[in-house]
């Protein structure tokens, strides 16, 4: 009998080449509009528009207009969740749509996925945190302890704001580059956003890369407990 919810229409939405590559642009979590999404996927404005239509009727997307232009965005951290499995179980199987170059290494080093720090530098941090005992990490969920939020605090993020959102505060992601963990939820996105504040890393404009600074790096190892810099992975 025939139940349950039906994956095969997200499958078929996803499984465009064009949607796919307008749903994994959007993964730097910044709203773009139809024309810059258009550019990514490598189609027509007109074309680009069916496409959008078609990902928001299906929940995969949300616009909203500002001023004369319409931005898009993805729905949920859900949807970025499923993309960055996705992203996952094509590497690992060897589905490349590009040969490995610099730009490559730079996005395995640090990057944004959705809205959190991801890469080898989001790993480091997600195993510090874990090493440290400031988070608990079980097979379900992902605990925030004392001593996390006693240093977090400290470090100029506000818990109690954070613990009263919907989202998690702590959540664990799958790394698609690296097949291990980084943190996401509430608290992966403040650390990520107290990074850029502090002047330790910035976001590429034209990509999901994010760059550290030499001061951001040493900041990031000392915060952390490393014994030297984080340097990017060859």
């Amino acid at each position: 009998m025939k139940e349950g919810p039906d994956i095969a229409r997200i499958a078929a939405l996803i499984g465009d080449p064009a949607r796919a590559n307008i749903l994994t642009a959007l993964m730097s979590g910044k709203a773009l509009t139809a024309t810059e999404l258009a550019t990514e996927a490598g189609v027509t404005p007109q074309t680009a528009s069916a496409h959008l239509a078609k990902l928001g009727d299906g929940g995969l997307l949300r616009g909203r207009k500002q001023g004369r232009h319409r931005y898009f965005s993805l729905a949920s951290d859900d949807v970025a969740r499923v993309l960055e499995a996705l992203m996952g179980l094509a590497a690992g199987a060897g589905h490349l749509r590009n040969r490995t170059g610099p730009r490559d290494t730079t996005l395995r080093d640090a990057r944004v996925c959705y809205n959190h720090l991801a890469g080898s530098m989001g790993i480091v941090m997600f195993d510090a945190l874990r090493d440290s005992g400031q988070i608990t990490v079980t097979q379900e969920t992902v605990e925030l302890n004392p001593k996390g939020r006693a240093l977090a605090q400290g470090f100029g993020i506000d818990i109690a704001s954070l613990a009263r959102q919907k989202s998690p505060l702590c959540r664990e992601c799958l790394d698609w580059s690296e097949r291990r963990s980084h943190l996401a939820g509430g608290l992966g996105r403040a650390y990520l956003a107290r990074f850029e504040d502090l002047g330790w890393a910035r976001r590429d404009a034209a990509s999901r890369a994010v760059h550290f600074t030499n001061a951001g790096r040493a900041g990031f190892a000392t915060f952390f407990g490393l014994s030297t810099d984080h340097r990017p992975s060859e």
